[in-house]
């Protein structure tokens, strides 16, 4: 039986240049009983520069390892550990655009998470030794990412936990691509959001009243829009993927299966008398059925379009001539509607139009002006 001496005997890896570069060393196999060559290629690697530089560094990290008692015989190591973090920040890019072509992503996570990765790959180009490879991903790298954004930047730990979100998504495709054979980001806690509660910028009813008038006067469709958002609170990039098909005239409902809404759950919302009008009015329901309900120029067509065509409408139109301020976005819409309902409806009607997943999420919008003591406590008399 071989000694632990005899498993850890190698010989240091050597870089061999000509027509073909390799890297080769010497190590024990225990199953054969003897010293065995391993061989690496190289000539994958296109320029005699990069050819180079990797090798330098792929000799120093097998060198480090071999020190260290790694055996290749013992445990294999896997070629994808020295792929390009670059080419495999690519990769990560195209597997992105490819779960928004599929429904998987949202166009907003798209930004956020393409906005993420073009700011660790800037925090890695200024770092003083870049990483290289997928390998140097690694939790001490994630770790002071997360201290720069949260840190050095002085961003909120909300943000800093979004980019542990995006951390976490890069890791796991890592993973499941055997980029990486352990979770960076494992044992990396959340901030959490304690101390710092949303802000909620609800639009007060005098300009409520002017945005009706302008979007009356100017584009009806976009006000249907704003009522689907307003009234039924559903959110810009669920109304994209709705369909004629989803209304149901004569129940007064909007059906939203569990490929549209965010939650993945199916959900009725109840469509108020006053969105109907305005459907009927706008001949909606002429269109055929398979229609997304806003297409081109908000109106039911066959394309389906971004969300970002609410937003950018929004800010080039209405927040423009109506001269609002900037912290009423066209989303603000879905927050006023929800406590406006509230100050006419009971919570749990409201939790089921707004499809919150419990009372405490709806009774964020509560306004504080209708929050009342229970009369049933008021004159309540223990014995002590």
């Amino acid at each position: 039986m071989p000694t632990l001496k005899e498993i850890q005997g190698y010989t240091p890896p050597v870089l061999h240049a000509g027509k073909d570069w390799y890297i080769d060393f010497y190590a024990f196999n225990p199953v054969h009983g003897e010293m065995r060559r391993k061989k690496i290629k190289l000539n994958h690697i296109s320029k005699i520069t990069d050819r180079r530089k990797y090798a330098k560094d792929y000799i120093n990290r097998l060198a480090e390892k071999l020190a260290l008692g790694w055996n290749p015989w013992i445990e294999k190591e896997s070629g994808n550990a020295y792929l390009l973090f670059k080419d495999v920040i690519d990769n990560y890019r195209t597997f992105l655009n490819k779960m928004l072509r599929d429904g998987r992503y949202r166009q907003e996570t798209l930004k956020s998470y393409s906005s993420y990765l073009h700011n660790m790959e800037l925090f890695n180009e200024q770092k003083k030794v870049p990483i290289t490879y997928i390998y140097q991903f690694d939790k001490d790298f994630c770790v002071m990412l997360l201290d720069e954004v949260y840190i050095t930047r002085d961003n909120t730990a909300f943000t800093r936990d979004n980019y542990l979100g995006f951390l976490k998504s890069f890791s796991s495709f890592c993973l499941n691509h055997n980029y990486l054979t352990k979770n960076p980001t494992e044992g990396i806690s959340s901030l959490g959001r304690r101390g710092k509660k949303k802000i909620r910028d609800v639009i007060n009813e005098d300009l409520l009243k002017k945005i009706y008038g302008y979007l009356q006067e100017t584009n009806s469709h976009f006000l249907l829009a704003s009522y689907i958002l307003y009234y039924c609170f559903v959110r810009p990039a669920e109304m994209t993927r709705l369909r004629l098909s989803n209304i149901n005239i004569e129940k007064q409902t909007l059906y939203l299966e569990d490929t549209i809404s965010k939650n993945r759950k199916d959900g009725t919302i109840t469509l108020p008398s006053k969105v109907i009008t305005l459907m009927i009015d706008l001949n909606i329901f002429s269109y055929p059925t398979d229609y997304y309900l806003f297409s081109d120029g908000f109106k039911p067509g066959t394309k389906k379009r971004s969300e970002k065509m609410f937003r950018d409408y929004w800010s080039h139109y209405v927040r423009k001539r109506l001269k609002l301020p900037e912290k009423y976005k066209f989303y603000s819409l879905k927050d006023t509607g929800i406590t406006n309902m509230l100050r006419q409806y009971d919570v749990l009607s409201v939790r089921d139009q707004a499809r919150h997943s419990s009372i405490l999420m709806t009774d964020i919008y509560t306004p504080h002006d209708i929050q009342e003591a229970n009369a049933l406590i008021k004159n309540y008399k223990g014995i002590f």
